[in-house]
């Protein structure tokens, strides 16, 4: 390679590095003083991005999108393979059309217990607690057929009871015998556990079904080695990977800070962004972490890359601090979550759900976050709760989120605007909590995951699963959000729907619905048409059965997922 000329920073030996949007402040090398070439090290040939009205070939330097440029006829190989032309030379990747997009984001996960609800018991089709039991027997036939020791517990996770007939109890579950049983539940707000659980539990309990902090103890009942978890947690995020996905935020509640500091030299496969919960708050102030700041040190050279430069900048640290989180109310299908009015058929002091973290103590959380440097991300399921938690926004100048908004007051949407307070939703809860809504709260639910009305008023969005309530794929949250509709159910509150570019924008961390020079090279491939990207292709113009495109966007598939221009996905 060649110095570049030290007046202006260009280099001039080659026409390939002075590519577009990119100025030497931007992305250059820098050894012993002395500007180098910034050199191409792949480039997406014949892709087709949002706004470009011809195919483009995107060049990646360094983890970065050097350059974006009318493709070029002659890049590809004949055969469309990806072929390396001489030592040094770019990778170039025929994409023959394929949608490329900036990398997706969930906005909101439990990465730990995502990867441990993989392989529990899925009780969610359970419709009664009869049903729940029968499930739970199979599955005890099953592991004795096995030979796994019959005292081993068994965990359960996705319950739906809130719509039984009757609430289950500890008696109901003894019904199988005498191992130790746990059933969480979807929203992982409860959890209906048997005697002999309860007893190796330690808990004594009336009913067996435990209520927001009573359960969590539950949670942990086949929690591994940390050894064991990390493999867990990095197979879940090999799977989200293959899924489109480059980062997440991640509201882990078992020393999050500490498990990912653990795990994270020998992470490669995402961003994340890890929260510490208010009674780990203490000790992050004390260190002085503020949000942003790397959690462990830069990676020298991303895994599976060669012939770097001598002295290259270090990629940009995967794992980094997140934002304080605080549960300021419990959830809608243990009739938790608090709201203004009771829910339907409820009296008595509960009929309104309940506070976890009363207002006073809520804001003193929040101030001393925002005064130590951390953004904060505020649980708020009901109405009233989340008119406290922007109460405590505006009293404390708090910036960060509300996670969740599921039922917000109109007066109250205008308040999130103002206050730049983003709404953090998972508009496939929407799905799952329609008919439970429907019962309980029968005269609100316009209102409920009111996601074009945030949009319209200039909230900012973020989707996300809330994993593992809801699956880690961001294509289940844009599909809830662009149709309301799953399963061939006709759309719920369709006037909330989000158009496709809109639901994308809040998917992917701020970057656009389109790739752009000098950001980094964090991108998606897509191996399909998306029903609604672009106008010759909306469907709200030319109009399809919501079925069909929540379908479409569900199992949308994926070609390739790049991370810091390194592949985490490829199947080109």
């Amino acid at each position: 390679m060649s110095p570049i000329n030290s007046s202006d920073g260009w280099c001039r030996s080659s026409p390939r590095a002075a590519v577009r949007g990119v100025t030497p402040d931007d992305h250059t090398c820098r050894t012993a003083g002395a500007y180098l070439c910034l050199v191409t090290t792949l480039i997406l040939s014949r892709a087709r991005v949002l706004g470009a009205d011809q195919l483009v070939d995107i060049q990646v330097s360094s983890g970065t999108i050097a350059g974006i440029t009318p493709a070029s006829s002659g890049a590809a190989a004949a055969d469309g393979h990806s072929p390396r032309i001489g030592a040094g030379a770019p990778e170039v990747v025929d994409l023959d059309g394929r949608w490329v997009l900036p990398g997706l984001w969930d906005a909101h996960t439990h990465m730990e217990q995502w990867a441990l609800v993989r392989r529990r018991l899925d009780v969610a089709p359970a419709s009664s607690a009869e049903h729940a039991v029968r499930l739970v027997r199979d599955a005890l036939d099953s592991r004795a057929a096995e030979g796994t020791d019959a005292d081993e517990p068994l965990v359960g996770f996705g319950l739906h009871w809130a719509t039984w007939p009757e609430p289950p109890t500890a008696v109901m579950l003894d019904a199988v015998g005498d191992v130790p049983v746990v059933l969480l539940s979807f929203d992982l707000h409860s959890a209906w556990v048997n005697t002999a659980g309860l007893r190796r539990l330690g808990v004594e309990h009336p009913t067996g079904l435990l209520l927001e902090d009573e359960m969590l103890p539950a949670e942990q009942l086949d929690h591994p080695s940390g050894a064991t978890l990390d493999r867990l947690v990095h197979s879940a995020g090999q799977a989200a990977a293959a899924r489109g996905v480059v980062g997440v935020v991640d509201f882990g509640m078992d020393d999050n800070i500490g498990a990912w500091r653990r795990r994270v030299r020998s992470w490669d496969g995402l961003r994340v962004r890890a929260g510490v919960w208010y009674w780990d708050l203490d000790a992050a102030l004390a260190e002085g972490l503020r949000t942003g700041d790397p959690l462990g040190g830069a990676v020298d050279a991303p895994r599976g890359r060669t012939g770097g430069l001598p002295g290259r900048p270090a990629r940009r640290p995967l794992v980094e601090m997140g934002s304080l989180k605080v549960i300021s109310d419990g959830s809608l299908n243990s009739r938790t979550a608090c709201c203004f009015d009771p829910y339907a058929g409820s009296d008595g002091p509960d009929a309104h759900g309940m506070l976890n973290v009363p207002p006073e103590e809520l804001q003193l959380l929040m101030k001393r976050a925002t005064d130590g440097g951390l953004t904060c991300a505020i649980h708020a399921i009901g109405d009233r709760a989340n008119a406290l938690a922007l109460d405590a926004f505006e009293t404390t100048g708090a910036r960060g989120s509300i996670e969740h908004a599921q039922l917000v007051r109109w007066s109250d949407v205008e308040r999130f605007a103002a206050g730049r307070v983003t709404a953090s939703v998972q508009p496939e809860h929407a799905m799952d909590d329609r008919d439970v809504a429907e019962g309980l709260w029968p005269d609100r639910t316009d209102r409920a995951f009111p996601l074009a009305t945030l949009a319209a008023a200039g909230v900012p969005l973020a989707l996300g699963s809330d994993a593992p309530v809801a699956r880690l794929d961001p294509w289940f949250a844009i599909a809830s959000a662009v149709t309301r509709s799953r399963g061939g159910r006709e759309p719920w509150h369709p006037e909330q729907v989000l158009t496709v570019e809109q639901a994308l924008e809040a998917s992917t961390d701020g970057r656009g619905v389109a790739p752009r020079a000098g950001g980094p090279a964090d991108l998606v491939v897509l191996d399909g048409d998306m029903p609604g990207l672009g106008a010759h292709q909306d469907y709200l113009v030319q109009p399809a059965d919501p079925s069909d495109v929540s379908e479409a966007l569900r199992t949308m598939p994926v070609a390739g997922t790049l991370l810091d221009g390194e592949w985490t996905h490829r199947v080109l």
